[in-house]
């Protein structure tokens, strides 16, 4: 099984950037669709973006599209998601997650999870 851990987060001003990467191990990504959660305080978890591994689609929720890229750099068994222009909703704690199927928004899809990596962004 996989193991995923997150990093990069960090507090940043409205309008700044951030690269969060998350680093796999015990397995390659080349098998996993990789995707990117967020959870704000007293909010569900929600799927920001996904990468299928198989073919290298990416997918966005259409709160992040235009803003943030989801690349995989598949020599360091890394995923990363650049989050570009950074909004004060955009604050939460971003989770990584692994599965073995396709990409989806839902949780339970998922089989592995990082520990997350918390994104603070200022206005």
């Amino acid at each position: 099984e996989v193991q995923l851990v997150e990093s990069g987060g960090g507090l940043v001003q409205a309008g700044g950037s951030l690269r969060l990467s998350c680093a796999a191990s015990g397995a390659s990504i080349d098998n996993y669709a990789i995707a990117w959660f967020r959870q704000a305080p007293g909010k569900e978890r929600e799927g920001v973006s996904c990468i299928s591994n198989s073919d290298g689609t990416p997918y966005y929720a259409d709160s992040v599209k235009g803003r943030f890229t989801i690349s995989s750099d598949k020599a360091k068994n890394t995923v990363y998601l650049q989050v570009n222009i950074t909004k004060p909703e955009d604050t939460a704690l971003y989770y990584c997650a692994a599965t073995i199927y396709w990409c989806s928004w839902g949780v339970t899809h998922y089989d592995s999870w990082g520990q997350g990596t918390q994104v603070t962004v200022s206005s």
